[in-house]
């Protein structure tokens, strides 16, 4: 096993979840409280109100990666207050953790997007130059095998292809996900943002399997960076985005990303109708 680094992304500003607060019914004071005012990854969700960020650093270290930079909000402190105090957080003695600032530009409401995260990550990691390295979600738990199965994957690039009739989500939801197209070996074409039905079959394998992407990615750096610096902005979301610094590399270099199927659901915080969700999952498994 080699190159263990990972960036977490957390640097937005929960902006759907803080939205749709007032409608939320069930929610108790602290946990109320905790997604009003902090990032999603820092809701109490587990026993004792651990924040979920620390069962995806649990997941992380358990899978052998061993140094991981967390891209945090210029507007927030909690994530790394709560992680360099040790306050009710476990500590991860086998993995580095370390911080990178993104910036929410003059005249914006909020940061430049994925891609402009993984940038400031980069930019953050100078030893990562010349080698390969992680990204995931930090408002997603991604499961040991998982994050272990892109750790060892010898490929230049892969992503995690997560099986859509797995995953337990109202179906509204699952449509909008990103779809996965790939060619008949498993190598990465597209990737469909906000995808119509007849690009969601057109997807399809051979078996009727339809993949999606939970943002779940590992990078050649050499690879990946021109185009992190020349990714354009979404002409509609205003956001530099980072499937489409994908779609750039492939575009550079075809077939460089291979997809690794895997058939399980994936805990996410995205809404305030997730929170008691996840809390019963998470505690169904501790």
């Amino acid at each position: 096993m080699s190159e263990p680094n990972i960036a977490i992304l957390a640097g937005g500003i929960s902006s759907r979840m803080k939205k749709a607060l007032a409608d939320a019914a069930g929610l108790d004071p602290s946990l109320r409280r905790d997604a009003a005012e902090k990032p999603k990854a820092m809701i109490g969700v587990g026993g004792a109100g651990r924040p979920f960020m620390d069962y995806l650093l649990d997941n992380i270290a358990s899978a052998g990666y061993r140094d991981a930079c967390i891209v945090v909000g210029e507007r927030d402190s909690s994530i790394r207050e709560y992680y360099e105090s040790g306050a009710g957080g476990r500590r991860y003695p086998s993995l580095a953790v370390r911080y990178a600032v993104q910036p929410i530009p003059a005249g914006r409401a909020k940061p430049l997007g994925t891609a402009d995260a993984v940038h400031r990550a980069l930019e953050a990691s100078p030893a990562w130059k010349g080698r390969r390295f992680s990204v995931c979600n930090s408002d997603n738990l991604y499961s040991v095998a998982a994050l272990r199965s892109l750790l060892d994957d010898s490929h230049p690039n892969a992503m995690i292809d997560y099986d859509r009739s797995a995953l337990r989500f109202p179906a509204e939801r699952i449509a909008a996900f990103a779809v996965i197209k790939k060619d008949a070996e498993g190598f990465l074409l597209d990737i469909l943002e906000k995808p119509s039905p007849q690009e969601v079959a057109a997807a399809a394998d051979g078996r009727g399997r339809i993949g999606v992407s939970m943002n779940m990615f590992r990078f050649s750096y050499d690879l990946l960076l021109p185009c992190l610096e020349r990714v354009p902005l979404h002409p509609v979301r205003q956001e530099k985005e980072l499937p489409e610094a994908v779609r750039m590399m492939l575009a550079d270099r075809p077939r460089s990303m291979f997809t690794i199927p895997f058939s399980e659901h994936v805990p996410a915080l995205t809404s305030p109708a997730d929170i008691l969700r996840v809390k019963g999952e998470i505690e169904a498994g501790d």
